[in-house]
């Protein structure tokens, strides 16, 4: 899996980071609030791992702003806040799991194992979905046909792929490199404007004709698909 760590303990984190590594994870080490969240709102992660207290953005205001944008990413509280109010406190801002410190490394693996089956899983029903939908949009994966209000929309290879990968993701940043590694298969490369290219097509097709568009840019950011 690839984790974000948020933990400002200059012992702790490192440590955690090399345990989580040694079972075979990427771990992305954060100690301030403000750039974790950067990066969970410009990345694909499969878990966070969130102290409650640390400079500029503390992990739950960190959670609250990610929830709030759309992002389903599952969530581990890793603090010395444990009492039964604070624990409460985190759940209630979307956490799916709570560890307080001092623990053992054991039992974070095994939290973090458990976790990650349980978005194994999510993920695979997902992708059992033939028909994707949003409002008045629909894609169709099997018969490769796309429609909005009813009205067939003709779609190229790499705008339906686009679009199954903005429909996959309602609500969340999407931003340009993921769009080149994950539809283009490609590295961040700053001169390419295949990008921009598709997702101009892609517009002029599910967007200009109709009343409300679904495909917004964020300006330095990237992209949000839905409304």
């Amino acid at each position: 899996m690839r984790i974000l760590l948020l933990e400002d303990d200059t012992k702790l984190g490192p440590w955690v980071v090399g345990g989580l590594r040694e079972e075979g994870h990427v771990v992305d080490l954060f100690a301030d609030g403000k750039d974790a969240l950067l990066a969970a709102m410009g990345q694909d992660y499969d878990l966070l791992i969130l102290d409650r207290m640390v400079p500029s953005l503390d992990g739950l205001a960190v959670l609250k702003s990610l929830r709030a944008s759309k992002n389903a990413t599952p969530a581990l509280f890793l603090t010395a806040l444990g009492e039964v109010d604070a624990r409460v406190e985190g759940f209630e801002a979307g956490g799916d799991d709570y560890l307080p410190k001092p623990f053992a490394f054991a039992e974070l693996s095994a939290r973090v194992n458990a976790l990650g089956r349980r978005r194994d899983g999510a993920e695979a029903q997902e992708s059992t979905q033939t028909v994707l939908r949003y409002g008045d949009l629909s894609l169709d994966l099997l018969a490769r046909r796309c429609e909005r209000q009813g009205q067939p929309i003709e779609l190229m290879a790499k705008e339906f792929k686009l679009l199954e990968y903005f429909m996959r993701r309602p609500g969340r940043l999407v931003t340009r490199t993921m769009l080149l590694e994950q539809v283009w298969d490609m590295s961040f490369d700053p001169t390419t404007s295949v990008v921009e290219t598709h997702i101009s097509r892609l517009r002029a097709k599910i967007d200009k004709p109709f009343d409300a568009p679904l495909l917004r840019t964020r300006r330095g950011e990237g992209y949000v698909f839905g409304r």
